[in-house]
């Protein structure tokens, strides 16, 4: 690192570059809702009538788009529901383990809500089956993540110590981690690290 800059001060540097980019896309997503012409009322998303209308002409009819899906598409759409088998049983057991376990070793409860968002079914323009496609698909990432955050947390707690090789995409907690081979900060503070929660 270059004159001397710590990686505290580097990882210091990127929360507040992070902090700008949230503001800066919820700003442009301000933005997008004007452009658009919607609003967001207690969780429902509202066009007003003449886009929806508009969009409402540009949706594929139903069968139109069974008729023109290759062979491959339909026959591979069992495969693909039934995936969500195993979505619901991780979104049950993920949800009850952190139910129990978080409130055993005082760890905050992730807020399910902050990760599941489905609201593309809203779409005016996407018929029957790609609203129910968009739901899977916003359902099934949304819980990835949240489960990427439950077993985040759990992993700060109980072993938060970084990898000798660094991993495509950490989650959030890592940085906090101690150093791969370092004993005295696993033996003096860890303790400190399970308490600190500020994000």
């Amino acid at each position: 690192m270059k004159d001397g800059t710590t990686l505290e001060e580097l990882v210091t540097r990127a929360r507040k570059a992070q902090q700008e980019l949230e503001q800066e896309l919820d700003r442009l997503l301000k933005e997008k809702r004007s452009k658009f012409q919607y609003q967001i009322r207690r969780g429902r998303i509202i066009f007003e009538r003449q886009v929806r209308r508009l969009h409402k002409r540009q949706r594929t009819g139903l069968w139109q788009y069974i008729r023109n899906a290759p062979i491959a598409t339909i026959a591979s759409a069992p495969i693909i529901y039934g995936m969500i088998i195993p979505l619901v049983f991780l979104d049950l057991t993920i949800t009850l383990y952190q139910q129990i376990c978080f409130r055993i070793y005082a760890i905050p409860r992730v807020r399910r809500s902050d990760y599941l968002t489905i609201d593309r079914h809203y779409l005016p323009y996407l018929n029957l089956i790609e609203k129910v496609n968009c739901v899977y698909c916003g359902y099934g990432n949304g819980l990835i993540e949240y489960a990427r955050e439950v077993i985040g947390r759990t992993e700060k707690y109980w072993c938060p110590i970084k990898h000798a090789q660094r991993t495509k995409d950490p989650h959030q907690h890592v940085s906090k981690f101690f150093d791969y081979g370092d004993a005295r900060a696993w033996k003096e503070k860890l303790p400190e690290i399970r308490r600190d929660w500020d994000e």
